[in-house]
């Protein structure tokens, strides 16, 4: 895949894509916060010779980095509705994973005539009717609950807590260690993450797809409230919702074969199949 840059006033965001076909569909992986592109590296490998893909690196995280923590969840969709449109990428169907996902809503709220599709993995809906008060006054002060809680504990949960599997733990073992050493970024990373998005909820916008979209969820994802959010999700708008049995909040890294067929099967089923 070739590696880019876009820059913005808060940094430079670096994003890698294949495409093969600008008039077809292109597969936009999105990773969540603090891990980095490497979270898609499965998927990436798979559908790489199949379909237009690209992913980033988020702004703030591994190579995107350095960056000033002064933008907000509309600001990264933004960015990203730029870079596409840069790459001439005019059919996206964003897979976005966790943060990715609140992303991703976001870009449909902004766009809603350019989105192809939208997947959620272990992510959950970005509307202010999900949440209670309690959880979206807890988002915006995580950032010392970060800082002042022990390296070595962070690591531990960072990896064990989001992935199931031997090669999920170990993907996020990595990712994570690029920030040992730096605690203080690690802590602003993800308090400013959890911020962003608290301030994303309390607008209260429709965020409401109007494309084909999909839920994608571990039945171990013990990140948060993920399963609730994701079953709540499911019942109130109809999306359809794909459990992986033993599969953590890193799903696509737990069972990737088994993500992959889903999404193959969504692109298949709700794309292509409505074009024919």
């Amino acid at each position: 895949m070739l590696e880019k840059t876009y820059q913005t006033r808060s940094g430079s965001i670096h994003y890698w894509l294949d495409i093969i076909d600008p008039e077809q569909i292109t597969l936009v992986f999105l990773p969540g916060l603090t891990a980095d592109h490497r979270l898609f590296e499965k998927q990436l490998a798979y559908f790489e010779s199949k379909y237009n893909v690209f992913v980033w690196d988020a702004p703030g995280h591994a190579a995107s980095w350095p960056f000033k923590f002064d933008f907000n969840l509309k600001d990264k969709a933004k960015w990203l509705n730029e870079i596409l449109e840069l790459e001439n990428i005019t059919k996206p169907i964003i897979i976005g994973q966790s943060m990715g996902g609140y992303v991703g809503q976001m870009f449909a709220e902004l766009y809603p005539e350019k989105l192809q599709g939208f997947v959620a993995i272990d992510s959950a809906p970005l509307q202010r009717c999900y949440v209670t008060g309690l959880e979206i006054w807890l988002l915006k002060r995580m950032e010392p609950v970060y800082f002042y809680y022990p390296w070595k504990y962070l690591l531990k949960h960072g990896t064990e807590g989001v992935a199931t599997s031997e090669y999920g733990r170990k993907l996020m073992r990595e990712i994570m260690l690029g920030y040992d050493g730096d605690k203080k970024r690690y802590a602003a990373l993800s308090g400013h993450g959890f911020r962003i998005l608290a301030e994303a909820m309390e607008t209260n916008l429709p965020y409401e797809l109007k494309c084909p979209a999909l839920l994608i969820c571990g039945e171990k994802d013990r990140a948060g409230s993920c399963l609730r959010y994701n079953k709540a999700w499911h019942k109130k708008t109809g999306i359809p919702i794909e459990w992986i049995k033993g599969a953590g909040h890193n799903s696509n890294t737990d069972e990737p074969e088994i993500a992959n067929a889903l999404l193959e099967k969504f692109v298949v089923e709700k794309y292509f199949a409505e074009k024919l």
